[in-house]
């Protein structure tokens, strides 16, 4: 699958999504990219995002 720059647009949507507490997986879905590049993503913007898995405790 080929990468495809993130726009001003979709780094802004990713950090409201963190601040809204969005799993990695709820944002890969509304963003249209892969729990990777959102991993990727929210590490280089600086964000915490939690993992589905990570909120079952």
């Amino acid at each position: 699958m080929a990468r495809r720059p993130w726009s001003f647009k979709e780094d802004r949507r990713l950090m409201e999504l963190a601040k809204s507490s969005t799993s990695l997986e709820e944002a890969a879905k509304l963003l249209g990219r892969s729990p990777d590049a959102i991993k990727r993503m929210a590490l280089r913007l600086g964000l915490s995002l939690k993992s589905k898995s990570a909120k079952k405790n």
